[in-house]
């Protein structure tokens, strides 16, 4: 056989070095599964952080304003006793006492010394601490042994770190759930589709060998760049149904051409031709992903990274290793046979035939299908996950929604503004400056009351300021107050609300007022201005992420068929697809039929989008490879759709179908964006691979004829054989 390129060569190399390959890929796996296993206590947060005003104003507080960089929330509750009460106070004070030994913790805020902390029979503490979320999973194990409910008292804790553990701790078991039902099921197509356990359980264990390796790899980077706690449960998602589906089309091609190749020849054509699309498949699953690295936000590019090292490690596994285990198991692949084996053609062939006979119907019906399935797409509702992403029988969970209950969100979510001058705050000039921009906050309608310097010095004007802090006792008396709110040039002003913290009006107000006001620079954070900065970044960022993702696949895919119209085709088919995904996840998780009515996860569309447009592409990559091949050796574009459609509909629909139970059965889980990013991708393969690729694709094949092969400037193939 002539030297054919880059694909016959590694299939060659892969027959020719078996052995040794299969030793490497065994010992990276098991000193990558050491570390792999050591990934979920290096992840931390929630992924929602990105450089911007919030940021810097959180960074300003915490170095200048003395904010702690964390606090875990200790929440006190009674049903007969209010906090005042003298059993009440000793309770809550003992349990500060012991809180204050707890490691990194700087301070604990009392109710007793603080204000707005009692509300009715409930009061909360904060054990404020000098490290991020990430660095205190000892701490919050800490603090859970040393509170302890009493008879009257629930105490419970809660708070951002404290959900960022119990998210991580959450995702690792949703994780175990996912694969005990995924993994058998996926098996038992395999069984179906190869009838032997041999060339069944091959894609099992590549899959897995790419999802350890994988996270091994993600362990090493982790220790350098911050990965969010997500990635436990996208990477194995993308690892597991990329593995399996990469390693399905070679091992079926392996099994056709192994009927009448010898071994090694076997092993090469099947690199050559399924190798080859595998490549291309790959490639444009990394494409998608890329996209994300655009938006700066964490959660985006932790994701995008995780899931572009195992797509090269899935692809790099199924051009190297499988090959190798073939090539040493050679006909044995059809050992362990526990169905009888069925050519299962012929029924594909009528179906083929069905969908070629009526190209026009089909197509009209499948686009209405289509269509009615994106109409609820524009009552899509996205919101950032917090408390309520968890299981609702989770502590933290239960303590942040009675939390918020009790005191209320717009009460404990103030905007907080940083108002810097241009030289020392306390002159009668700047304090002036601060003052008028006070009162004009106040008169603003959406702005409930504004807490400031002013607020707790009893309104004492400018000039009267400046007075008191030239004397002695004044001095002493504005001092607390002065370290509270005045730092050199800056001064510290808290806007509460009267609308939703969170709602388009509060996030259009903050926007506005950053800038200059009455002479002093304003920077804006808290809640409001958290979520106002993170959907702008992706309302941003994503339409170039689009744009770049969908003229690299373009490009990919006019240079992998030498045709205009087939990567048009490819790239409409998948964004209908998809938007008829978003359109049934609307239905799903907002309509109230089915559960009650949820928000849906700012990253999901993104997230399925980037991981789904490059996954779908595998069932375009292989069916018109297939076409090709035809098309290339009888010119006869009918016929070239209808074998490709027959020789491939049997292993798109398996290799779907072990997609669908792989990211499908995250349904189980309990952590809400993981459950819908599961559901997400399982709907968009599902209406890719029947729908689109079965029924869409090649309607529109038969329909366009010899143009589908039309590039300019390309000289057409004349047609060798019209024969069927």
């Amino acid at each position: 056989m002539r030297d054919k390129g880059i694909f016959h060569r590694t299939g060659k190399g892969a027959f020719k070095f078996r052995k040794l390959i299969i030793v490497v890929w065994v010992i990276a796996a098991a000193a990558l599964s050491v570390l792999a296993f050591r990934l979920p206590d290096s992840l931390s947060g929630s992924g929602f952080e990105m450089e911007g005003t919030f940021k810097k104003v959180e960074n300003i507080m915490q170095d200048e304003f003395h904010q702690p960089k964390s606090s875990v929330m200790i929440l006190f509750q009674s049903s007969r006793h209010s906090p005042n009460n003298p059993e009440y106070r000793k309770i809550v004070e003992e349990t500060l006492i012991k809180l204050k030994s707890v490691d990194h913790a700087v301070s604990v805020t009392s109710p007793y010394t603080a204000e707005k902390m009692i509300k009715g029979k409930t009061a909360y503490a904060t054990v404020n601490f000098d490290r991020s979320f990430g660095e205190l999973k000892e701490s919050i194990k800490q603090i859970r042994n040393k509170t302890k409910s009493t008879k009257d008292i629930k105490i419970g804790i809660t708070g951002g770190p404290v959900i960022a553990e119990d998210m991580n701790t959450a995702s690792q078991k949703d994780l175990a759930r996912a694969e005990a039902i995924g993994l058998p099921a996926a098996l038992i197509i395999l069984l179906l589709a190869f009838g032997g356990l041999i060339a069944a359980g091959l894609p099992i264990i590549v899959g897995l060998v790419s999802v350890v390796c994988s996270m091994g790899i993600l362990f090493i980077v982790g220790q350098e760049f911050s990965l969010t706690i997500f990635i436990l449960n996208v990477v194995p998602m993308i690892g597991l149904a990329l593995g399996i589906d990469f390693a399905l089309l070679l091992v079926n091609r392996f099994r056709e051409e192994l009927e009448h190749q010898s071994i090694e020849e076997a092993v090469v054509i099947s690199v050559q031709t399924a190798g080859r699309s595998i490549a291309f498949s790959g490639f444009c699953v990394f494409l998608g992903l890329s996209g994300m690295l655009l938006i700066e936000i964490d959660i985006f590019r932790s994701v995008a990274l995780g899931g572009m090292v195992v797509v090269i490690i899935s692809v790099i596994n199924a051009l190297t290793f499988l090959p190798a285990v073939l090539g040493v198991l050679g006909k044995r692949i059809n050992s362990l046979m526990l169905l009888k084996k069925r050519n299962g053609r012929s029924g594909w062939r009528s179906f083929a035939s069905f969908i070629m006979k009526r190209p026009l119907i089909m197509l009209i019906c499948s686009v209405a299908i289509l269509i009615l399935a994106i109409m609820p797409v524009h009552h899509l509702k996205l919101s950032i996950p917090e408390a309520e992403s968890l299981p609702p029988h989770y502590e933290s969970r239960i303590m942040f929604e009675r939390f918020e209950g009790t005191f209320g969100k717009k009460e404990l979510y103030p905007v907080t503004i940083v108002a810097a001058a241009r030289g020392k705050l306390l002159t009668e000039k700047q304090l002036s400056n601060a003052s008028q921009l006070v009162e004009r906050l106040e008169k603003e309608k959406i702005i409930d009351h504004v807490d400031s310097l002013f607020s707790y010095t009893g309104h004492l004007t400018p000039s009267e300021i400046i007075a008191a802090t030239r004397t002695e006792q004044g001095n002493e008396k504005l001092k607390p107050v002065i370290y509270r709110y005045v730092n050199d040039n800056k001064t510290v002003i808290r806007a509460y609300l009267s609308i939703g913290v969170t709602s388009e009006a509060a996030k259009e107000w903050v926007e506005k007022w950053q800038g200059e006001e009455n002479g002093l620079i304003l920077s804006l954070g808290g809640s409001t201005k958290f979520n106002q900065e993170i959907f702008h970044e992706i309302v941003d960022k994503t339409p170039a992420g689009l744009a770049i993702v969908l003229l690299s696949t373009f490009v990919v895919l006019l240079i992998a068929f030498q045709s205009l119209f087939i990567p048009l085709k490819a790239i409409v088919m998948n964004v209908l697809s998809l938007s008829a995904t978003f359109g049934i996840l609307v239905w799903i998780f907002q309509s109230g039929y089915l559960m009650d009515p949820v928000g849906i996860g700012l990253m999901i569309p993104v997230f399925t989008f980037g991981i789904v447009f490059g996954l779908s592409m595998d069932y375009e990559v292989f069916l018109i490879s297939r076409i090709q091949e035809v098309y290339q050796e009888t010119g006869n574009n009918d016929q070239a759709t209808l074998e490709g459609l027959t020789s491939t509909s049997k292993i798109i629909t398996s290799a779907a179908a072990i997609m669908i139970v792989i990211t499908g059965s995250f349904v189980f889980t309990d952590v809400m964006p993981v459950k819908q990013i599961g559901i997400a991708i399982a709907l968009a393969i599902f209406i890719d691979a029947t729908l689109v690729r079965m029924i869409l694709v090649p309607s529109l094949m038969r329909l366009m004829g010899s143009w589908n092969w039309w590039l300019p400037f390309k000289k057409q193939n004349k047609q060798k054989n019209h024969a069927h």
